[in-house]
């Protein structure tokens, strides 16, 4: 049977510039059109047969590809796992945990017709398992936002957007030296899209400001404590911290403290709301709010599964509270 990204390959534009150009929901110029319109024509695709193929063969299961590679951070991970659960459930769908790194995993199990849609989380920035996602039959999301995915479309965290809003608070305070202390070095060296695009937001909205910043790679360990301090041994000038590493938080709260350090420092904390709650050391925190992540992630898929347009890209905006405010909201005040 003909699918849509066939008609996607022969037409040389991605699934969506399909989509759109049989919807006339976009302006696609008259140019791409035509080179659709005939690729359909030539291919004799027909989209209401492939919309009855899919549903006779419904298993009302979505796969989920959750691998925990080094340097995860299994609490978020489990965080936004509980999101897709529940809003399955609302849809009266089961979750199907693949728990492969690679595209194998993910075409056994479209292929074999296990599942009705696919979830892919652990995103890295040029994906390898891309390819595969845009040939296959099944609908395919992405938990993460790399470079090249035209076809696939993607819900996230505006990571980005989160290392801008914390150089620019920073920068309000009155800092002029700043650090990000982030994931693990593993992590970085795998390009995982939400770290390239934190680290990104943070150092562009630094040089734009005249700061003064460096991105830190750090362990989810207790060997943070010792990164930590041979950060601010290095730097000693350094006021300003914007840490994003869940794991090792509750390891160096102490260290980021004035009291410990001998200096006064602003740190800020990108981590889901509760694991903030426990750091009264901090200045401010922006969370994650990884659970609706994965409800929002799991409505897109049933959207697409139902045959309805999406956005290529949504993302949550971050927002910042104060520690003032997440204690208040701690203790019901």
């Amino acid at each position: 049977m003909v699918t849509i990204a066939d008609v996607a390959h022969a037409a040389g534009v991605s699934i969506s510039t399909v989509s759109y150009v049989m919807s006339g929901k976009r302006t696609i110029s008259q140019e791409t059109r035509e080179r659709v319109e005939q690729a359909i024509a030539d291919l004799k695709y027909s989209p209401h047969a492939s919309a009855r193929s899919l549903a006779s063969r419904s298993t009302n299961v979505i796969g989920l590809q959750a691998p925990l590679r080094a340097g995860v951070d299994v609490h978020v991970i489990m965080e936004i796992v509980a999101g897709v659960v529940r809003e399955a459930r609302a849809h009266q769908y089961d979750i199907l945990l693949l728990t492969s790194d690679d595209a194998a995993g993910l075409s056994r199990a479209a292929r074999a017709s296990m599942v009705d849609a696919l979830l892919v989380m652990d995103v890295e920035s040029d994906d390898p398992r891309i390819a595969t996602l845009e040939e296959l039959d099944a609908p395919a999301l992405l938990i993460g936002l790399p470079a090249g995915a035209d076809g696939i479309a993607c819900v996230d965290f505006d990571f980005e957007a989160a290392g801008r809003l914390a150089a620019e608070r920073l920068a309000r305070l009155g800092h002029k030296h700043v650090a990000l202390l982030g994931a693990p070095a593993e992590v970085m060296a795998r390009h995982t899209s939400y770290s390239d695009r934190l680290n990104r937001g943070f150092l562009a909205a630094a040089e734009e400001l005249g700061l003064e910043a460096r991105v830190h790679a750090c362990p989810s360990s207790q060997e943070a404590v010792a990164v930590v301090d041979a950060v601010l041994a290095e730097r000693p000038e350094v006021t300003g911290i914007l840490f994003h590493n869940e794991g090792a938080l509750p390891y160096v709260a102490g260290r980021l403290s004035s009291g410990e350090t001998g200096r006064e420092l602003d740190v800020i904390a990108l981590c889901p709301a509760d694991v903030a709650r426990t750091v009264p050391t901090l200045t401010d925190s922006i969370d994650i709010p990884a659970e609706e992540l994965g409800a929002t992630a799991t409505r897109a898929i049933m959207s697409l599964l139902e045959g309805e347009e999406l956005p290529p890209v949504q993302l949550l905006a971050p927002q910042l509270e104060s520690a003032a405010d997440a204690a208040a909201s701690a203790t019901g005040a």
